[in-house]
């Protein structure tokens, strides 16, 4: 064996045998810590004293490898819209696995029906692109916008978050309000045209949007907006008034609806609100929580990517190797399945609603000034005293303590992560009680 051979294979041999680790979850920790940035999946982490890998998921909860249950409000980032492990989705699964994980380049059965099923139930929906993530979804939405009008750029509101494309990475979490329309970038790495070709306003304030587009409407594409951003509900005739200005101006409406798409409504936010896009982009519970995402909306928009038309010049391309897989549009539909039956928004809602205000209840009784905000199934606390109309009250909460608070509920048995949590269908009065107890043991600490 070569020298430079044998010193590789004593390197590698190296990294292969540590020390043993205490427990379970200290070897893949080990691991993790050498092989993954931050020892992380993303951009989410916990401290290193309350951190835990995740072995499997019940209904409302989860477990880690050591064994420790945890009631799970994160859901998948709100994918879980059903909880963990429901017993059709994961049968619809395994018959599509036994009849093939994945095709390419031709239509499958199970893409075709859920289609379907996604224009008949979004009122935007004349046709529908599938993409793997949301942030796909939203990628495409802005690029078939600019194809479609020939201008390059598109307005978003500060706060908003659309995903890990370079576009969406302007003034998502900026650590300071921005110098309107100018945003901030969130990441290192995006270019500066892509940042020159983002405008940026607060959100819920028509009369600021109106006078930006007024002053680039030669050069807007869309606007794009969570109907709901994270924890921030649209004023009363808000998402009304980005209707009428993109209207008024010619360009097209956006809705984000990776989060709310399924959630808010079974015809998401367009159908809770009574206000239509142009385009909508859906993610989580459109695939049932697995890899897929989609975007809906006009005809005369979507069809720009038909492949039959790649000569011409407004021709789209929107391609994946996994669009459609038929194992996620299994799961999607059968997700739908669920979610379409009778009274399933009535209980979903239900347990959203007795879930705040046993957590409000809490919070007075031991005098701390927080709110616990939210509506359906949504919910989150911050140390406010009024709900939050833009990104700027946002940033004007003791962030600080909510952190605290966060680590101090996942020691207590509760996964959380920041801005936004979701209650499932298979969350119980019993896990009400749970983190109501919780809760309070969490705040005693903090105080």
């Amino acid at each position: 064996m070569s020298e430079p051979a044998r010193h590789a294979a004593t390197s590698k041999s190296s990294k292969r045998n540590p020390l043993p680790p205490a427990t379970a979850a200290d070897a893949l920790y080990d691991i993790a810590e050498r092989r993954l940035p931050g020892a992380a999946l993303g951009a989410n982490s916990l401290p290193d004293d309350i951190r835990f890998v995740v072995r499997k998921g019940e209904g409302s909860r989860i477990q880690d490898v050591n064994g420790r249950w945890y009631i799970d409000y994160v859901c998948g980032a709100g994918a879980l819209i059903l909880g963990h492990a429901h017993p059709q989705v994961t049968q619809k699964i395994a018959e599509q696995v036994g009849n093939g994980i994945h095709f390419f380049g031709m239509l499958n059965e199970q893409s075709v029906q859920l289609a379907d099923e996604v224009v008949e139930a979004v009122p935007c929906a004349e046709k529908v692109v599938f993409g793997t993530t949301g942030s796909e979804a939203t990628f495409y939405a802005m690029r078939l916008a600019r194809a479609f009008t020939g201008r390059d750029a598109i307005l978003k509101f500060e706060g908003g978050y659309h995903g890990n494309n370079d576009y969406s990475n302007i003034s998502m979490t900026p650590k300071a309000i921005s110098n309107y329309p100018q945003g901030q970038p969130d990441s290192a790495g995006i270019p500066a045209g892509t940042q020159a070709s983002v405008l940026v306003a607060p959100y819920n304030d028509l009369d600021a949007v109106r006078l930006l587009v007024a002053e680039h409407k030669n050069e807007l594409a869309a606007i794009i907006v969570e109907p709901v951003q994270r924890i921030i509900y649209p004023a009363p005739g808000f998402l009304q008034g980005l209707r009428k200005i993109a209207d008024d101006y010619g360009i097209l409406l956006i809705f984000d609806e990776v989060v709310t798409g399924f959630r808010l409504a079974y015809g998401g936010a367009q159908e809770l609100y009574g206000v239509t896009p142009d385009l909508a982009a859906y993610g989580k519970i459109v695939g049932g929580a697995s890899a897929l995402s989609a975007v809906a909306g006009r005809a005369d928009v979507l069809d720009l990517s038909d492949p039959r038309n790649k000569s011409n010049p407004k021709y789209v391309h929107v391609n994946g190797t996994l669009h459609g897989n038929p194992v996620a549009c299994a799961a999607g539909l059968a997700t739908l399945a669920e979610i379409r039956k009778p009274g399933f928004y009535d209980r979903l809602n239900t347990i959203g609603a007795d879930f705040r205000k046993a957590m409000q209840d809490v919070l007075d009784r031991l005098g701390v000034p927080a709110l616990v905000l939210g509506e359906g199934s949504l919910w989150h606390i911050l140390f406010l005293t009024k709900p939050p109309r833009n990104y700027a009250d946002v940033l004007s909460s003791d962030q600080a303590r909510t952190k605290a608070l966060d680590h101090e509920l996942v020691r207590q048995g509760l996964y959380v992560l920041p801005n936004r949590r979701f209650v499932s269908a298979a969350h119980t009065d019993k896990d009400i009680e749970e983190t109501a107890r919780a809760l309070d043991a969490a705040c005693r600490k903090i105080k």
